[in-house]
This record gives structure tokens, C-alpha cells and sequence, in this order.
């Protein structure tokens, strides 16, 4: 049961009917996650807004998931863990890299090294130093890209503790954590 009220979408009104509707087109429904974030029309508009910024990014839809569920596994966070490896799956992911990514690994050594560059900014809360992005740049990354694995983490920072503090009900298929926070 979620801490918080879950806003259902026939009681929405302004801004929140307005990004609703845009997240019924995108999902089919509305998941949890977005009917607890539209007790804040801010927040649900900045959250739309980013998945949508990024989701067109240059990293493409399959590493975004695959970044998302490693910061999920990290975080302890099952909604956004379920929810991440359905889409990550959609965009196109097996489901052998989607349990790969959860753990912060890939065959492929491009992802590998946004994985772990994504875990490590989490596990030092942004304390990285010139290696960890060098390491990046000698992946095959630009400072754009760089800065885009950045807002990745910061967007699923943010789902993650949405979902863990007010314990959202999750309405994807579960998946099981391989680490705890």
C-alpha cells in the first residue's frame, strides 16, 4: 500500500490530465509510479519531462534501461527494477543483458563502462575522479554522452527514491534484486 495517496487518472485535472494522457499514450496505462509523483504537478512535469529528454538523448532507450536497472539493483528499488527491465527488453535488450546490466556488467565493453561509471557515481555520491571519466572517453564517449550517463543516474536517483520512500505498489513484473542497498 502506497504511503501516499496514488492519483487516479479520471480525478486528474490541469497540468497532471494533460501529462497523464501523454503517459497513457506512451505506456497504455498509467503506471504507479506517475499516479504517486501527480500529487506534485511539478514534479510529475519535471519526471515526464526528463524520461522524455532523455529518451530521445544520443545514448539511446537500451543502455538508459540498462543504466536504470543497475541503479535500481543498487538502490533496493523493485518498482523501478521491474518497470526498467520491461522497457529495457523493449528497446530491444535480451533478457541475459538486462540481468547482466543489474549487475553492473555487459559482454559489450562500451555498456561495461557505462555501467560501472553509473555505479560508481552512485556508490560515491558523485565523487569521481579524472580516471573514473577518462576511463569513459577511452570507452568511446564524448562529454556529451558523459553528461547524459550523468542525467541518467540523477532521473533514476530520483524514481528510486520515490518508489522506495512511499512504497509504491509495483504494477510491472517483478523481478528479483541480485544486491541489496
Amino acid at each position: 500500500m502506497s504511503r501516499i495517496t496514488l492519483i487516479a487518472p479520471a480525478e486528474a485535472t490541469g497540468s497532471v490530465e494533460q501529462n497523464f494522457a501523454e503517459i497513457q499514450s506512451a505506456f497504455g496505462v498509467v503506471p504507479n509510479m506517475f499516479k504517486a509523483v501527480g500529487n506534485s504537478p511539478s514534479a510529475l512535469a519535471s519526471l515526464w519531462g526528463s524520461f522524455a529528454a532523455l529518451g530521445g538523448g544520443r545514448l539511446g532507450s537500451k543502455l538508459g534501461e540498462q543504466i536504470a536497472v543497475a541503479i535500481a539493483d543498487r538502490n533496493a528499488c523493485h518498482y523501478c527494477l521491474a518497470a526498467h527491465t520491461g522497457l529495457g527488453k523493449r528497446a530491444g535488450a535480451t533478457a541475459e543483458e538486462m540481468a547482466e546490466a543489474q549487475a553492473g556488467r555487459s559482454a559489450d565493453p562500451r555498456t561495461a563502462a557505462a555501467l560501472k561509471f553509473a555505479l560508481s557515481l552512485v556508490e560515491q555520491r558523485g565523487s569521481v575522479g579524472s580516471d573514473d571519466v577518462n576511463a569513459l572517453v577511452a570507452a568511446g564517449f564524448d562529454e556529451g554522452e558523459i553528461v547524459e550517463i550523468i542525467a541518467h543516474v540523477a532521473l533514476n536517483l530520483f524514481t528510486n527514491y520515490v518508489n522506495v520512500a512511499l512504497d509504491v505498489p509495483v504494477d510491472f513484473p517483478g523481478v528479483k534484486l541480485t544486491r541489496t542497498a
